[in-house]
């Protein structure tokens, strides 16, 4: 049986993988769904002192902390920056990274250098008032089907740590050290930063790149997919 640990994106928290979660579990798996600093259940640790590399840390300490190893890291959104970090720090434990319609940063990239012009300015307007922490946008906005997970989703958003957007990321490309790389596109999802990422990785024989037909809560609008993928990540 495999190892996974899903690592959620800006604005969530653990809260978003259940439909994911609880039928790998049934399968036999451990799934891990840690809730990063200052978000979902931890939203009383937001500070403006937590930023990209707390979020790393949250993870590595998940994994050493469990004995992980042969790990299947999974990360949705803001979350592509997280894993990349975890990944860097502890890839003797790490066997394959899903990126889920997520950023890819390079080397000494924040995730606000990963985002074209007109995002860059929205996410310093939302982080305007506070100076240090964005408020989540609708689940509209992410193309979530239906009224009632839109409901679901906003009742359960908080607001994210600023820093952890603007913090360049150091490392050395994990995912071209494991044993296999996947990229999923959520194709419902548009406009998006997420589509020339999946674009580039198509000619590049080192990713397996997927698309999957919603929008970008993936876990949420099409789980039973999700599952189908992280399994096959897996072997």
């Amino acid at each position: 049986m495999a190892t996974f640990v899903l690592i959620h994106g800006a604005w969530h928290g653990g809260w978003c993988w259940p439909r994911v979660a609880e039928p790998l579990r049934a399968l036999g798996h451990r799934v891990f769904t840690p809730t990063l600093t200052g978000l979902g259940e931890r939203a009383h640790l937001l500070d403006p002192r937590v930023d990209l590399i707390t979020h790393v840390r949250d993870v590595v300490g998940v994994i050493e902390a469990e004995e992980l190893d042969k790990v299947v890291l999974c990360g949705h959104s803001y979350g592509g920056m997280v894993i990349t970090g975890a990944a860097d720090a502890g890839r003797h434990r790490i066997d394959a990274m899903v990126y889920l319609d997520a950023f890819l940063p390079e080397p000494g990239q924040s995730l606000i250098d990963c985002l074209p012009p007109e995002r860059q300015r929205m996410i310093r307007e939302n982080t305007a008032a506070s100076g240090w922490m964005t408020e989540s946008p609708p689940a509209t906005a992410w193309k979530v089907r239906s009224a009632e997970d839109q409901n679901w989703i906003d009742r359960r958003t908080t607001p994210h740590p600023a820093a952890t957007m603007s913090q360049p990321l150091s490392h050395s490309r994990p995912w071209e050290s494991v044993r296999k790389a996947v990229y999923v596109r959520a194709e419902g999802y548009d406009p998006s930063p997420f589509g020339p990422i999946a674009e580039r990785l198509k000619s590049n024989p080192r990713w397996q790149v997927t698309g999957v037909p919603c929008g970008h809560d993936v876990m949420v609008d099409e789980p039973k997919l999700l599952i189908d993928i992280l399994i096959d990540a897996s072997k």
